[in-house]
């Protein structure tokens, strides 16, 4: 039966779910009905604005009973700006969505039957953000500085922002007197004229500096000491003020050229104990401190032992592969944005890291390249932009053959349609963590472990001649058939020495110089817990223990 719903008709409804971008969904007459800033359990009276032949919009006329999950918004631009989704709900229920938001991508897109671990929660929700980007418009008289609204370019005033450290605030405060007394006009999108069209902020969250940069429509601005003074006045930390141009017709916020008008040309941040210099079109976590979780997950899912090749795809700044550098044999990293790849080279240099290297490229032509090469990594991590990896990107990396592959991705839906795609490649999902690094919004990220499974491949060993006088107990199985074993049911590779070391705690005899170093100097790799684990998982199934 058709519903009979019009526009401005007023109706009851009660929220039974929500959408990925925070809108309540309730059925009238087995009509979807789309409700903004509404919460699961909520009854209200809903005012029709839209109506599709597949569902209605509507706005909230009156909340008749309030959701257990309600909470007073706590900022005066929150149904205005599009910035935040969740200020109406508590943060515990909003941790629940977005853990309900992954598992429902992996289900419905991915058609994975595995369920994400519990999400790791913010620890802090309020001036977590180290970096903003606010649109500038009108007049000198009616002058605008804040968000976007939600689906348009209608920019809403707001100085203050709670996701936002309050040096942010002061900067913008210095950057309004420096408007109105040096008179630069505002961009206006629908003309193309006018210079200045983004003020864009950057801090350092563990060493307090901050950078500053002027996005233009032109070369350059009227009186750069007067703005450089005024910052200095409001922001203590300021480090670095930056010109970008930006002259193109376009949505993109910064241009491709940029220049240093005081101080340096980037900041300097601290992550995972390793210093950073962040230039102003480098990519870095917005987040730090949840940042840092997100790096701990991603390496205790890569399980390096200092032995792998470790391939670092949309390396950006090179955060990632410099965090587990020193765990991995090699790393190298790709980005295609050049200052990017000038900055990971100068933090591996920063940081005194020699066994890591940087391309300059797309991710999917390096990684082909690297493939014809013979670079044959054994662990790939991929942290792609919002669209997702793509099957050419995908199908370069099931070529390549590594043991394992940690995606780290700032959407579900993407990732779940990769994930899918890697399925069928051989890669399946064993453990998926969602991370909340952008709280009271609508956006999660998701780090997963993917595995070969279903695989053989051949390794090479030099056995000395010693190592064929076996015990009854080793007859079961070879080395080879250990390994092969491993690799199959968990997707690790372990060495003949794990092995050895393994058998060796079990109380399987083993000759006695082949689990020692070669020199009385050496040091010598001992089997992680999780190969040590798969290794004796394999001496119980060939009866060996």
């Amino acid at each position: 039966m058709q519903t009979q719903l019009r526009k401005n008709d007023r109706i009851p409804l009660e929220i039974t779910s929500v959408t990925a971008d925070g809108s309540g969904v309730g059925r009238y007459e087995g009509l979807a009905v789309f409700v903004a800033n509404a919460a699961v359990g909520d009854r209200i009276t809903a005012h029709i604005i839209k109506v599709k032949k597949n569902y209605a919009v509507a706005r909230i006329h009156q909340i008749v009973q309030p959701s257990p999950d309600r909470v007073r918004p706590d900022c005066p631009v929150f149904q205005q700006c599009g910035g935040c989704a969740w200020r109406h709900i508590s943060y515990e229920a909003e941790c629940r969505l977005k853990e309900q938001t992954v598992a429902d991508a992996f289900s419905r897109i991915g058609g994975l039957a595995i369920a994400p671990q519990p999400i790791l929660a913010a620890e802090e929700t309020e001036g977590y953000r180290n970096k903003a980007q606010y649109p500038v418009g009108g007049t000198a008289q009616a002058l605008r500085i804040g968000f976007f609204a939600p689906r348009s370019h209608r920019i809403v005033d707001c100085r203050t922002c709670r996701l936002q450290p309050p040096e942010f605030d002061g900067a913008l405060r210095a950057f309004a007197r420096w408007i109105a007394e040096s008179r630069v006009s505002a961009y206006d999108e629908e003309t193309g004229r006018g210079l200045l069209r983004h003020i864009y902020l950057r801090k350092a969250q563990e060493t307090g500096e901050v950078m500053a940069c002027a996005v233009v429509n032109g070369d350059e601005i009227p009186d750069p000491e007067r703005l450089a003074g005024e910052l200095l006045r409001e922001v203590p930390g300021l480090r670095s003020l930056i010109l970008n141009r930006n002259t193109a017709r376009t949505n993109v916020v910064l241009g491709p050229v940029c220049k240093t008008l005081w101080g340096e040309d980037g900041i300097v941040d601290v992550l995972c104990g390793m210093r950073f210099f962040i230039s102003p079109l480098a990519f870095y976590q917005v987040n730090r401190s949840q940042a840092e979780r997100l790096y701990r997950k991603a390496a205790e899912y890569a399980a390096l032992t200092g032995e792998e090749t470790l391939l670092d795809l949309y390396c950006g700044a090179g955060t990632i592969g410099l965090t587990m550098a020193g765990r991995a044999r090699q790393v190298i990293g790709v980005e295609v944005v050049p200052e990017a790849v000038e900055d990971a080279k100068r933090n591996a240099a920063l940081n005194g890291v020699r066994n890591a290297r940087f391309l300059c490229g797309d991710a999917s032509m390096a990684a082909r390249q690297l493939a014809e090469e013979g670079v044959r990594p054994d662990v790939i991590v991929i942290d792609p932009p919002r669209k997702g990896c793509g099957a050419q990107l995908i199908g370069t990396i099931a070529e390549m053959g590594p043991s394992r592959v940690v995606y780290i991705s700032c959407d579900p839906a993407t990732l779940a349609r990769d994930l899918k795609l890697f399925a069928e490649l051989g890669y399946l999902v064993q453990e998926a963590t969602p991370v909340d690094l952008f709280p009271r919004t609508n956006h999660v990220e998701t780090v997963c472990l993917l595995s070969k499974l279903n695989t053989k491949q051949h390794i090479e060993i030099n056995l000395d001649m010693d190592e064929l006088d076996l015990t009854d107990a080793e007859k079961k199985a070879t080395y080879q058939e250990i390994k092969d074993y491993v690799l199959e049911h968990s997707g690790l590779k372990v060495s003949s020495l794990y092995i050895a070391q393994v058998k060796q705690k079990c109380g399987i005899i083993e000759r006695e110089n082949y689990n020692k170093p070669k020199s009385e100097d050496a040091k010598q790799p001992q089997c992680p817990p999780d190969k040590e684990k798969a290794i004796k998982e394999a001496l119980k199934h060939f009866g060996m223990i």
